[in-house]
């Protein structure tokens, strides 16, 4: 049996990586939200609850993961930092597995990962588009976010991969500093080209 072309989303923080992921939902391409799990699977009676709850005592209520709770006693902490990882990357690739199960008769399939070149294994992903725009154009998004500080910001890009070396390992590039009409049209073409490929 054949099975679907499996892409990886990427992109750093503040590139329009969750609407180019809507885009390709919206073509009929299955997507695959690994935050949003993650979300679900730590939010109210969530899976991971009681495993986080026992590997960090007090970190967990009745709405799920208490975030600043769970990141004072992880923040900083390689040890912590991967046992908790070893708690819910596991479960992120169960539910990949299921969700690959579930549309293995669909051409192509989009895992929308943000930390791929940083965290994740991407043997198994044939080909990797990257969502970029212009640094300018990243920073206004990012600090527009509530809560958002300059300091953050640098501390979250400190930890992920450079853009331009994102962009040069991705099979594909979409432009996301572009009026919207313009990314969408990029994405309708590469998916219009990936499905030829695959006739």
């Amino acid at each position: 049996m054949s099975k679907p072309l499996i892409l990886g989303l990427t992109g750093s923080i503040g590139m329009g990586k969750s609407t180019v992921a809507a885009m390709f939902a919206d073509l009929g391409v299955p997507v695959f939200d690994a935050d949003a799990e993650v979300r679900r699977m730590q939010g109210p009676g969530g899976e991971l609850l009681p495993a986080i709850e026992e590997a960090f005592p007090g970190s967990t209520g009745p709405e799920g993961v208490e975030r600043q709770k769970l990141g004072a006693q992880v923040f900083g902490d390689p040890a912590a930092l991967a046992r908790l990882e070893s708690i819910v990357h596991p479960a992120v690739r169960e539910l990949r597995e299921d969700f690959l199960r579930n549309n293995a008769h669909a051409p192509m399939v989009l895992f929308d990962i943000p930390l791929l070149f940083e965290k994740t294994d991407i043997e198994g992903i044939d080909k990797v588009v990257v969502v970029s725009a212009p640094a300018e154009v990243q920073r206004a998004r990012v600090l527009a976010r509530p809560d958002m500080t300059e300091a953050k910001f640098a501390d979250i890009l400190a930890l992920q991969m450079p853009d331009g070396e994102k962009r040069a390992r991705a099979h594909f590039v979409i432009d996301t500093g572009l009026p919207l009409d313009e990314t969408r049209r990029q994405v309708e073409e590469l998916v219009d080209k990936l499905k030829a490929q695959l006739r």
